[in-house]
C-alpha cells in the first residue's frame, strides 16, 4: 500500500512539476487570434494541438491558462487556509469568555461598520478611501470613549460563537452557488477573484484548526504558559500555532484543487476572469462553438483532470503518512 502511494505521488509530482515549468515561461494574456487559420486540427506542423474557433493556438492557450490558474489558486489557497486557520485557532483558544475588550473599543468597532455601510454608496469607486474613512472614524471614536470610565469597562466577546455562526452561515449555501452569485454581480479581475475565493473558502480550515486547538489547549505546556502569565495572543502564536499548523499543510493540495475547480467553472460559465486573461475554463467553453472540434474538449479537460487528480493524490498520501505516524506513536 505504501509503495503504491509512493508511485502515485511521484507521478503526481511529475505532472505538477511539468505544469509549473510550462507556466513559468507563459503569459497570462490570451494568444492573438488568427482568423485565416481557424479551427485547425491537431498534429499540424505549426499547431500541434490545433487551434480554437478564432485561430488561437491551443498549446499556447493551455500554457497561458496554466499560469493564470496557478497565479489564482496558489495565493488564494494559502491565504484562505491562513485566515481560516488563525480564526479557528483564536476561536478554540479564547472560547466565549477569555476575550475581553473595553466598551469604548467595542463601540468604535460598531461605529466603523456603520460608517462603512453609510459611505458604501458615495465611495464605492474608491474602496481605499472607504476603508481609511471607516477605520479612522472608529479609531477616533474609540480613543474618545476610552478616556471615560464607562469606556474602560471590559466586555466579554463570544468569539467562538461568532466565528461558528459565520462558518455555519457560509456553509449553509453551496460554495459554487455562493461564488457564482457574487461573481455574476460584478465580474472580478485577477486580484478580485483571489479576494472572492479567500472570503468564501476559509471555513473548512477554521473548523479543522478550531478542533485541533481544542485538543491542544488542555496540554500541560499550554497550562504552564498561562500560569506564567504570557499574553494570550503570544500563547496562540508561539505555542499553539506551531502544533496545529501541520493540519493545514496536509490539506493545502486539496484546497488548491478546490479553487482550481471553482475558477475553471466560473470561467466556463463566462463570469470568471476578464476576456483578455487566458483560462482553461474559457478554452473549454469555446468548444460549444465547434462541436466537432474534439481537441477543444480533450486538451483543457485532460489538463484540468490531471492537475486536480495530482493534488488529490498528494493529499491522500500526506494523510496516510500522518495516520501511520499517529498509529506508531500509540
Amino acid at each position: 500500500m505504501k509503495w503504491k502511494l509512493r508511485r502515485i505521488s511521484l507521478l503526481a509530482l511529475g505532472w505538477l512539476l511539468l505544469l509549473l515549468l510550462g507556466a513559468a515561461g507563459a503569459s497570462t494574456t490570451t494568444p492573438p487570434p488568427d482568423l485565416l487559420n481557424t479551427t485547425v486540427a491537431p498534429f499540424h506542423p505549426d499547431h500541434w494541438l490545433g487551434t480554437d474557433t478564432v485561430g488561437r493556438d491551443v498549446w499556447a492557450s493551455l500554457l497561458a491558462g496554466a499560469r493564470s490558474t496557478l497565479l489564482i489558486s496558489l495565493p488564494a489557497a494559502l491565504l484562505a487556509n491562513l485566515v481560516g486557520g488563525l480564526l479557528g485557532a483564536l476561536a478554540g483558544f479564547f472560547g466565549n469568555t477569555r476575550l475581553r475588550i473595553t466598551y469604548g473599543w467595542f463601540g468604535a468597532t460598531v461605529i466603523s461598520v456603520l460608517a462603512a455601510g453609510v459611505l458604501l454608496g458615495p465611495l464605492w469607486n474608491s474602496p481605499y478611501m472607504l476603508l481609511v474613512g471607516a477605520i479612522g472614524l472608529g479609531a477616533v471614536t474609540g480613543w474618545l470613549l476610552s478616556r471615560s470610565n464607562w469606556g474602560r469597562r471590559l466586555l466579554p466577546i463570544p468569539l467562538d460563537d461568532v466565528i461558528q455562526a459565520l462558518v455555519a452561515l457560509l456553509d449553509s449555501v453551496p460554495l459554487l452557488v455562493l461564488v457564482l452569485t457574487v461573481a455574476a454581480i460584478q465580474q472580478p479581475s485577477l486580484l478580485g477573484l483571489i479576494v472572492l475565493l479567500i472570503c468564501t473558502c476559509w471555513t473548512t480550515a477554521a473548523r479543522l484548526l478550531r478542533a485541533a486547538t481544542l485538543r491542544t489547549v488542555p496540554l500541560p505546556f499550554i497550562m504552564a504558559a498561562e500560569a506564567a502569565g504570557l499574553p494570550p495572543l503570544r500563547i496562540v502564536w508561539k505555542h499553539i500555532w506551531p502544533v496545529v499548523w501541520p493540519v493545514l499543510l496536509a490539506r493545502m493540495p486539496l484546497s488548491i484543487a478546490l479553487i482550481i475547480g471553482l475558477e475553471t467553472t466560473l470561467s466556463f460559465l463566462g463570469v470568471g476572469l476578464p476576456p483578455e486573461v487566458a483560462s482553461w475554463g474559457r478554452l473549454l467553453a469555446s468548444s460549444r462553438l465547434a462541436p466537432t472540434a474534439w481537441w477543444l474538449i480533450v486538451c483543457p479537460g485532460m489538463a484540468i483532470f490531471l492537475t486536480i487528480w495530482s493534488l488529490q493524490a498528494l493529499t491522500k498520501a500526506k494523510t496516510f503518512n500522518v495516520t501511520t505516524e499517529i498509529d506508531v506513536t500509540k
